[in-house]
C-alpha cells in the first residue's frame, strides 16, 4: 500500500477482502475500489453492509481477463483501499464518512469504484465529486455546457420519494436528493419498474426515466449524452430476481444478467468519473449467484474505465 494512502486515509478504512487483481499502491492508482458497508435505511431486508466483502471474495472465482473487452485487469491501474469505517446506527454519521472518504479519490485525481451497501451511499459520492470539483474552481463542461456529471440510473426503483416514513435520508429518496445535487435534468434512468404515482410524476417533469426496450433505450440517451462527464450508479436489482435474487427489495419483471452486461459494455467509451453497485445482500444468495454476477459486472467496468 502506498505512504501516500497510509498517511491520508489509515484512520478511514479497513480492508477484511481484496477485489481479483487490485494492486498493493494507491499512489499510483488511476481507479480505487472502496466499500461502503451501510444498510441502515433498508425498508424490507437489510444485509447489504456485507456485500463489498462477499462481492470482493467471490471476485476470486473470476478470470481476470475479459473475452468481450479483450483486456485483462493486470493491464490497468486499480488499487482496493478496503471498506470505509463507519459509526454503525448513525445513517448522517456514516455518510460523513463515505462522503470524506471517497472525496480524498476524486481530491487525488483518481476515480472511484463504489461497492455498497445500500443505494444511499451514493448521495455521499456524487456531493464528494460535486464539493471536490467546487473546491478546484475547474468545472468540466460537455459541448452542450453542462457542468454537472450526468448520472446514469439502473435500477428497479426510481428512488425518487421526497420522503419515506418520514424520512428525507434513505435509499428510497436517494435518487431525488441526488436531483437536488446535479439537477434532476441530467438524470437517466433506466429498467425503473416500481414507484409511486408522486414518484413517476416527479420524473416526467424533472429526470429523464427511459421506458421501452431496455438496450434500445440506453442506446439512444447515450447519443444524447455525447461527451458529458458520466457518473454510473448500479441497483443490482435492476436484474430480475431469476438472476440476482439476493437483494433487499426484489422486483420481478427485470433484465437478465446478460442484458445488464450488454447495458455496461455500451458505456465503453465515455468519459465515466465514478461507478457504484449497491444492495447485493449476500444472506439472501444462492450459490453466490448475485455476488458473482456483481463480481463480474465491477470487473468490466474497472476495464471499461481503466487506463494503462
Amino acid at each position: 500500500m502506498g505512504r501516500g494512502l497510509l498517511f491520508r486515509m489509515n484512520d478511514l478504512v479497513e480492508r477484511r477482502a481484496v477485489f481479483i487483481g487490485a494492486r498493493a499502491d494507491y499512489d499510483p492508482s488511476y481507479l480505487v475500489v472502496v466499500g461502503a458497508p451501510m444498510d441502515f435505511t433498508a425498508s424490507w431486508r437489510p444485509g447489504s453492509r456485507t456485500g463489498p466483502v462477499r462481492i470482493r471474495e467471490v471476485s476470486e472465482s473470476l478470470e481476470e481477463y475479459s473475452p468481450r473487452l479483450e483486456r485483462d485487469l493486470g493491464t490497468i491501474k486499480f488499487c482496493d483501499i478496503g471498506d470505509v469505517i463507519i459509526p454503525y446506527g448513525d445513517v448522517e454519521g456514516s455518510l460523513t464518512a463515505i462522503k470524506g472518504t471517497v472525496k480524498k479519490i476524486f481530491a487525488d485525481g483518481k476515480r472511484p469504484i463504489v461497492l455498497g451497501g445500500e443505494h444511499l451511499i451514493t448521495l455521499p459520492v456524487i456531493s464528494a465529486l460535486k464539493e471536490t470539483w467546487e473546491d478546484n474552481g475547474a468545472w468540466p463542461y460537455d459541448k452542450r455546457g453542462r457542468a454537472f456529471p450526468v448520472i446514469i440510473h439502473f435500477d428497479a426503483h426510481a428512488d425518487l420519494r421526497d420522503d419515506y416514513m418520514g424520512q428525507k435520508l434513505s435509499h428510497a429518496t436517494v435518487m431525488r436528493r441526488v436531483s437536488e445535487v446535479v439537477g434532476g435534468h441530467n438524470i437517466y434512468q433506466f429498467g425503473v419498474r416500481s414507484g409511486t404515482r408522486e414518484e413517476y410524476e416527479f420524473a416526467s417533469r424533472h429526470t429523464n426515466l427511459r421506458g421501452g426496450d431496455f438496450l434500445e433505450s440506453l442506446s439512444r440517451a447515450l447519443r444524447e449524452i455525447e461527451d458529458a462527464p458520466v457518473y454510473v450508479t448500479l441497483d443490482i436489482d435492476i436484474i430480475d430476481p431469476a438472476f440476482a435474487p439476493a437483494t433487499g427489495n426484489p422486483e420481478p419483471g427485470g433484465v437478465t444478467s446478460r442484458e445488464l452486461l450488454e447495458a455496461i459494455w455500451l458505456l465503453k467509451g465515455l468519459d465515466i468519473v465514478g461507478f457504484d453497485l449497491v444492495e447485493v445482500a449476500p444472506v439472501y444468495d444462492r450459490g453466490d449467484i448475485t455476488s458473482i454476477l456483481a463480481a463480474k459486472i465491477v470487473r468490466e467496468a474497472l476495464l471499461i474505465m481503466g487506463t494503462s
